[in-house]
């Protein structure tokens, strides 16, 4: 089985797995490990993902992977994990879970624009940019990134 049919059946079998605990498939991912292999799948929701949910939901993963023949005979290691800061920011969900978060993106024209995401829908963007609200359609945005702060313009004040 190639890869990309191997990539399809495992979306088709762990989809309904984790719609039914309320969470998204984002990713899929085989890389060899010595004799092993490691079946990355990330995981994510609206509320965000925790140990709790991980540990449940890797466990149904993992009888639903034993029930097929997917993996075939080789063995191979389940990591179950959710999404890093790192993840880029590609689908309406992407961007409503980031609401709240300074972003970094690339429009259609080539040019960059940095702002805090204050509300995403179906339709597009509303990112802050300077005290300016700019709304921004997803066919006007490349991929986007959320930036890591370590200390928020607005909790500056919090610490005097």
């Amino acid at each position: 089985m190639g890869a990309q049919a191997r990539h399809d059946r495992l979306a088709q079998l762990l989809e309904p797995v984790l719609a039914e605990a309320g969470l998204d498939l984002e990713a899929v991912d085989i890389t060899p490990a010595g004799r092993r292999r490691v079946l990355r799948v990330v995981v994510d929701s609206d509320e965000g993902v925790d140990l709790d949910s991980v540990g449940t939901v890797s466990q149904q993963i993992s009888s639903a992977l034993d029930a097929s023949d997917v993996m075939g005979g080789s063995p191979y290691v389940l990591e179950v994990t959710s999404p890093g800061v790192d993840r880029p920011l590609t689908q309406p969900r992407h961007w409503r879970r980031a609401r709240g978060r300074l972003v970094q993106a690339t429009l259609a024209d080539g040019t960059e624009v940095r702002g805090r995401i204050s509300h995403a829908d179906d339709e597009g963007v509303t990112v802050d940019i300077d005290g300016e609200s700019r709304v921004y359609g997803y066919s006007d945005l490349g991929r986007g990134k959320v930036q890591v702060e370590f200390r928020r313009d607005a909790d500056a004040g919090a610490a005097d």
